[in-house]
């Protein structure tokens, strides 16, 4: 079995498509890196913690499991922070928190809307490659 440390860009890429493959019974073309979980995928909540499930059996070794914690690879519970949120749009406390838990998300796009509604399209299949990708050098 080949060390998850050394796997390459394209590796981890294509592992993170069957992950998403098995998960959401998307087809394998279907699974590009911009393409978003929930937008494209139609991912759900509950896909979500599925999600996360295959990623830490996916990625896990013998030696180094691969742990996701709450909140970390996906936001939750924004809404009930209302430092966070005020009027359906994240506030600019809200916004760093995001960054600062979330520095796998490319939030440039979202910057000038800020509608929490639509945090989970910023999820795409390149920010979860990217979090594998931190998280195993971590």
């Amino acid at each position: 079995m080949q060390e998850t440390m050394t796997m390459t860009r394209d590796e981890l890429f294509k592992k993170v498509q069957e992950v998403l493959e098995e998960a959401l019974g998307a087809d394998e073309d279907e699974i590009t890196l911009e393409t978003s979980l929930t937008r494209d995928l139609e991912a759900e909540s509950i896909d979500f913690l599925d999600i996360v499930f295959r990623l830490e059996k996916t990625f896990s070794t013998s030696d180094k499991p691969f742990k996701v914690g709450q909140g970390e690879l996906f936001p939750e519970n924004l809404m009930e922070n209302p430092e966070w949120v005020q009027d359906g749009k994240l506030t600019d406390v809200g916004m760093s928190m995001l960054k600062e838990r979330m520095p796998h998300v490319d939030f440039s796009q979202f910057e000038s809307d800020r509608e929490v509604s639509k945090v989970a399209e910023l999820i795409t299949v390149n920010s979860i490659v990217e979090f594998v990708e931190r998280k195993l050098a971590a």
